[in-house]
This record gives C-alpha cells, sequence and structure tokens, in this order.
C-alpha cells in the first residue's frame, strides 16, 4: 500500500507510523529521516537544506520534494511506502500526484488523525523530559513520575522543552491548521482520506487504523 499520514503535532504519527509500517510490511518514510539522512551523508540536497537551516529560513518545497522523491525510488519501497511528514501543503501533494503518475502508481489512501485540539495541547504541554537523558520522557496526567519533577530512572530534573510550551503548541496548532489540513480537502476531492479518531491506547488507534486502510483498500 501506499499511504500518506496526516494529523495535528500531538496526534501520534510517528508512533502510528512505525507500527503501521511494520504491520504493512512497508518502509516508514519521515521527512525528520530524510534531512537527518541527506543531511550526515552530505548529498546534494542535504546540502541545500542545511544552508537553509543554519541561515534560519524555511526549506524549500523543491528540496523537499527532492529527497522524497529519491527516497521513493528506493528497492524496499518499490512496492509501497508509508509518507509521514511529507506532503507538508497542496504544493507538495500535487508534487507528489505528479511523481505517481510517472511511475505508473497512486495512492491507496490517506489517513487523517484526529484529536481535538485541546487534547492536543493537553499531550503536548503535559510532557517532562529529563534532563540527563532526554529518552526518559514522563506526562504530568498520562505518565507522571512518582516523584513531582525527578526522573524515575536516573534521578535527573525534569523540565519542559520551550517548544512544548502551550503558547507553541496553539501556534504550531495554527501552521497546521493554515498549511497542512487543507492537503486533506485536496485529498478528500480524490475519495482517498480515511479519518479515524486517535483518541486511546496505542494498540487501539492502531487496531482502528489497520481496519480502516483494510476497509479502504477492498472499497
Amino acid at each position: 500500500m501506499r499511504i500518506v499520514l496526516v494529523g495535528p503535532p500531538g496526534a501520534g504519527k510517528g508512533t502510528q507510523a512505525a507500527y503501521l509500517a511494520k504491520n504493512l510490511s512497508i518502509p516508514h518514510i519521515s521527512t525528520g529521516d530524510l534531512f537527518r539522512a541527506n543531511i550526515s551523508q552530505g548529498t546534494d540536497l542535504g546540502k541545500q537544506a542545511r544552508a537553509y537551516m543554519d541561515a534560519g529560513q524555511l526549506v524549500p518545497d523543491e528540496v523537499t520534494i527532492g529527497m522524497a522523491k529519491d527516497r521513493m525510488s528506493q528497492s524496499d519501497a518499490v512496492n509501497g511506502f508509508l509518507l509521514d511528514g511529507f506532503p507538508r501543503n497542496v504544493g507538495q501533494a500535487e508534487a507528489l500526484d505528479v511523481m505517481l503518475k510517472d511511475e505508473g502508481v497512486k495512492l491507496d489512501a490517506v489517513l487523517d488523525l484526529e484529536v481535538p485540539e485541546d487534547e492536543v495541547v493537553k499531550r503536548i504541554a503535559g510532557r517532562r523530559i529529563c534532563r540527563n537523558d532526554s529518552a526518559h520522557v514522563f506526562h504530568v496526567t498520562y505518565n507522571p513520575p512518582k516523584t513531582e519533577g525527578v526522573c524515575d530512572t536516573c534521578g535527573g530534573e525534569l523540565y519542559q522543552r520551550d517548544d512544548d510550551s502551550e503558547e507553541t503548541v496553539r501556534t504550531r496548532l495554527e501552521v497546521y491548521h493554515t498549511q497542512t489540513e487543507p492537503i486533506i480537502d485536496y485529498y478528500r476531492e480524490q475519495d482517498l482520506v480515511v479519518t479515524i479518531s486517535a483518541l486511546g491506547k496505542v494498540t487501539d488507534v492502531t487496531e482502528r487504523a489497520m481496519e480502516a486502510l483494510v476497509k479502504s483498500d477492498e472499497g
């Protein structure tokens, strides 16, 4: 299957993408991984991206599209892929359509993870990270430490990242609504959108998503 995964920040896209890709035996292609791989390998696209990032500028669509095109042409993606973070806007979605058409293939589904805005804010603004090891992550509501402000694992201080503050989260949501959400309408016109609730246990959301994708594929 060829799938695009969309949803607001805090919807759990990365987690669901990993599970779904494994269940469907297709590669999980995330924008973050594309950027890191190209920059670390020193590719031409990676050098271009780094130049923009070092200058504090947004990486142009054509660079991101080039990275995605290169990754989707690799052998493990011949029979399908799950795109996470790409396309990020309608322009990128249109470019993806052209790419796939040139290859004689098409998308099977666009999985839209739906989460109420207040829940997104609660999820992200409640995160606390250990200063000693960023892999130690807690949540004031869903996974609180035994002692407030102290990491259960190593005793390090827990803190809230600047980009996890409520104000920053709401700004990120506004960017999502303005730039990325329009691709849902774009794909809805192609009858590709499958919307599921991303509330509940991770395993429940994965099961919900798998069922919806199977139905979509059968349809």
